[in-house]
């Protein structure tokens, strides 16, 4: 387990390691550590209690000649390196050469330190592994959240297939001008194969960044690796958002579409599916960090089970590694559901499933450590209804199968009391579908096009008629066939309270700000070549009684120019098929662009969305929104 502190659920973010973990500073870092190692006697000094992650990534800041502390109530404690916190009044009676403040506040960090070393101890800060100015949104507070605004992207483009990263300029809502993303690709190996700046247009116009037209522009090999991200200029929040669609090229039939990746490394992924027969499953795993990821150090066992596979070889810095779900765990099938224990190396990672001459992409999500069973949960106020539910899609039966998988997504749940409430298009009832109280190893998986004759939408709630617990992560794996040629997509997500006018702790939860979040901002992307977008709203009641929403669709050009604006009501309960060129005509959506998009508004409620693309073969691709 690499010992990094990245985030929790209350405090969020961890800029420090943020800091600590990006590709340009880990340079600096990995050459001070390396100057520091040979001299002998290094003291650590440890003001926010961050000298372990910054040791887990680079090993060579590894103190021999003790931590130090200015928390008197630390001292004594363990430091995390065999030895106890010492005062930091006592660093000038310690046999340390060298004091290293575990901070980037070069100024502050040596006055202090001054007032405690002695003749002959040198002091130092981490000020020299700074990002360049020209880098960062905030120059004046260097931690400042928005000098990180960074995520990481699975990027491939060989002979079968590209990838197009698709966003658009959020950030201009907070006020923010002159954005740059700067970039920088990484092959398999974990190599440099390029690096650059790609500027934004002011306004809310579209981003694209697709693999083909920067292999060619940097006359690159075929690869297959990670790009990294970082928004100069941000605003208003860190989260760098973003659809990536994985397309085949000629008669290449693959089409699939996932998210971005979540920049927090986690020490546990889960909603991975065990291969059905037929299929092939890899795992990319894909380095985070400037350190590698040592042989054995992540592992897979199936949901609920100790029994735990590990992956031989290291991975180097920044490297890719597809693991073979089948190879290394060939007893698992499906419906069985598996773990990762990733060690905290990896941001949220892909998986990619090949089925006869077809593949397509999904993604892990986080898996909590922080959670706990909540009785609470058993007897919410009537005023939050159902409470906690997921809504997902049921396409048309008679062109399509529609499963779904619950799954575990904290490390302390053990069952799963759960319920189906299925509902029209309308958002009338078609009855309800009660699971029971599923285990942990539970591999259920319910065919819902069994259970209804028309599309529509599902939720999955908690029910405990049978006992059980629920923690208000509630998941689920979804997976849809197009019956007439198997072309399959899969997606997952968790639940949340919807619409609900009294609040539960963060619930209803909002795309900015506090709750409750009764106000829908949805990203579309426009199909691109011969493709069709489309997306699937929702309407989530967590109460009845609800009045049908007053839903706006803004048509933007790749400029962010707005073409058009045309409106549509969903029942409470209810779904709505978005198609932009039957709902804005096929003249303005090509008049929109590659980079254009449907901007989905609604100040009366909170709806919630999956994404796809359909191309002429019938081939489709489907993942859940997301809003900004």
């Amino acid at each position: 387990m690499l010992n990094i502190r990245t985030f929790d659920a209350k405090g969020g973010g961890n800029v420090l390691y943020k800091a600590l973990a990006h590709p340009v500073a880990s340079v600096a870092l990995q050459a001070l550590a390396a100057r520091l190692s040979t001299e002998g006697g290094l003291a650590l000094y440890d003001p926010d209690g961050m000298a372990t992650t910054l040791v887990a990534l680079y090993a060579g800041f590894r103190p021999t000649a003790g931590l130090y502390t200015h928390d008197s109530e630390q001292v004594g404690q363990p430091d995390g390196f065999g030895g106890v916190k010492l005062a930091l009044t006592a660093l000038g009676d310690g046999p340390a050469r060298n004091v290293l403040a575990v901070s980037f506040e070069q100024e502050k960090m040596l006055a202090r330190l001054g007032r405690v070393t002695r003749g002959g101890q040198a002091s130092l800060s981490l000020h020299e592994a700074r990002l360049p100015e020209a880098m960062l949104s905030q120059p004046r507070h260097y931690l400042d959240k928005l000098n990180f605004a960074t995520n990481f992207a699975f990027f491939r483009d060989d002979e079968r297939f590209s990838t197009r990263l698709v966003t658009a300029n959020y950030w201009c809502d907070y006020g923010a001008r002159d954005v740059q993303y700067w970039l920088r690709l990484y092959d398999h190996a974990g190599a440099i194969l390029a690096e650059w700046r790609q500027p934004v247009p002011d306004g809310p116009a579209g981003i694209v960044i697709d693999s083909a037209e920067v292999r060619r522009r940097f006359g690159l090999p075929s690869f297959c690796g990670q790009l990294f991200i970082h928004v100069i200029g941000a605003r208003g929040h860190d989260v760098v958002k973003y659809a990536l669609d994985i397309y085949g090229k000629g008669a290449e039939p693959s089409l699939s579409v996932t998210h971005d990746a979540n920049a927090w490394p986690s020490p546990r992924y889960a909603t991975l599916p065990a291969p059905a027969p037929g299929e092939k499953i890899v795992v990319w795993i894909q380095n985070s960090h400037a350190t590698p990821i040592p042989s054995g150090a992540i592992t897979f066992n199936p949901m609920g089970v100790e029994d735990h596979h590990a992956v031989e070889g290291d991975i180097g810095p920044f490297a890719s590694r597809a693991v073979d779900i089948g190879a290394l765990l060939p007893d698992a099938v499906w419906p069985m559901q598996l773990e990762l224990r990733s060690g905290n190396h990896v941001v949220r990672p892909r998986y990619e499933v090949t089925e006869g001459i077809r593949t397509r992409i999904a993604h892990l999500n986080v898996e909590r450590g922080d959670l706990k069973p909540e009785p609470a949960l058993r007897t919410l106020s009537p005023d939050l209804g159902r409470g906690f539910l997921l809504p997902f899609p049921i396409l048309d039966p008679a062109e399509f199968e529609s499963w779904v998988q619950p799954t575990p997504m904290s490390e302390a749940l053990r069952q799963l009391p759960l319920r189906l409430d299925l509902f029209a298009a309308d958002g009338s009832p078609l009855g309800q579908h009660f699971l029971g109280n599923l285990p942990r190893d539970h591999h259920t998986a319910v065919a819902l096009h069994t259970l209804v004759g028309e599309a529509g939408h599902a939720d999955l709630v908690y029910d405990f008629r049978d006992g059980g617990d629920g923690d208000g992560w509630l998941h689920a794996l979804m997976r849809y066939r197009r019956r007439e040629n198997g072309h399959t997509a899969e997606t997952s997500f968790g639940s949340h309270i919807f619409n609900t006018l009294m609040t539960w702790r963060n619930e209803p939860q909002s795309y900015s700000g506090p709750p409750p979040g009764l106000t829908t901002r949805l990203f579309l992307k426009l199909g691109q070549e011969t493709r069709r977008s489309f997306c699937c709203l929702i309407y989530p009641a967590s109460v009845e009684g609800l009045p049908s929403s007053k839903t706006e669709l803004h048509l933007h050009a790749a400029d962010g120019t707005e073409i058009a604006t045309e409106t549509i009501a969903i029942n409470a309960s209810g779904s709505f098929m978005v198609w932009p060129h039957e709902i804005f005509g096929n003249d303005r959506v090509a008049h929109a662009g590659a980079g254009g998009y449907v901007l989905i508004r609604d100040l009366t409620c909170r709806l919630f969305g999956y994404h796809g693309q359909r191309d002429e073969a019938g081939g489709f691709s489907l993942d859940h929104m997301f809003g900004f």
